[in-house]
């Protein structure tokens, strides 16, 4: 065992953070726990034809937005139902909740950041209620998507199905 490791065990041993999550470079973790689904399978073409970026969606099982690295908010829409980040590697984000869900004006909806926010992976970003998302008519599904793919040679997805907040989820290719 090394100085280092050495060093961390001890410091584990005497209230350190356990749950400190290293991070990978280019990877987009899960914003909350719930079922992935293929870009495709989002019920909006806007979405599902990769017109706003590639990534995945998701039937959240939770309701609140974790932040999916350590970035800065770029954008907050008025009407609190989706957040773009931007990861210290370049990463542009666009976590959407809900479709159609712009209608909604902010019901159901409590955004925890403002614009130009740094904000560390697992922090608090949005709050919704899948309840009002269902009885205003709207599906649920959130699409995660990177907006400046074509920065990328690719974007690959990296969980399908059940996944926990956290998982690592997409990560781009350079």
């Amino acid at each position: 065992m090394g100085y280092k490791e050495f060093a961390a065990s001890i410091f584990g041993m005497f209230g350190g953070n356990k749950n400190k999550q290293t991070t990978e470079p280019l990877t987009v973790y899960a914003p909350f726990g719930g079922n992935a689904i293929a870009l495709e399978e989002i019920p909006d073409p806007v979405f599902s034809q990769g017109i706003l970026g590639q990534g995945c969606g998701m039937e959240p099982a939770e309701e609140t937005v974790c932040a999916p690295f350590n970035g800065t908010v770029t954008q907050v829409i008025d009407t609190k139902h989706a957040v773009g980040i931007t990861s210290k590697d370049g990463l542009e984000l666009l976590i959407h909740v809900g479709m159609d869900t712009v209608d909604m004006k902010g019901e159901g909806f409590t955004c925890h950041v403002k614009e130009g926010d740094s904000v560390k992976l697992g922090q608090k970003l949005i709050t919704f209620s899948r309840e009002a998302i269902k009885a205003a008519g709207h599906p649920t599904t959130t699409a995660v998507v990177v907006t400046n793919a074509d920065d990328f040679a690719g974007i690959q997805v990296l969980a399908k199905g059940e996944v926990a907040q956290g998982a690592p989820l997409l990560k781009a290719v350079k």
